[in-house]
């Protein structure tokens, strides 16, 4: 089995995507908290964002995380 570490990239023929442009819903919670998520349990630090993905399921994303990779739609 193959073993890839954090701190080393691979010498592999990456190719560039990008994602797609799915809205999701989410909310911004200024208080710790805790969502069920597929995986398990998360906990969220006040700031964080509740994350409703397109098939329903929830996740926690840190606020520095969603400002590089999400635009609020109005």
């Amino acid at each position: 089995m193959k073993k890839f570490f954090q701190d080393k990239t691979p010498k592999l023929s990456f190719k560039k995507a990008v994602k797609k442009p799915i809205p999701i819903k989410c909310v911004q919670i200024y208080e710790p908290f805790e969502v069920e998520t597929m995986e398990g349990v998360m906990s969220g630090k006040a700031g964080d964002w509740l994350m409703i993905g397109i098939d329903g399921e929830k996740y926690v994303c840190d606020d520095a995380i969603f400002k590089r990779s999400y635009d609020i739609m109005d």
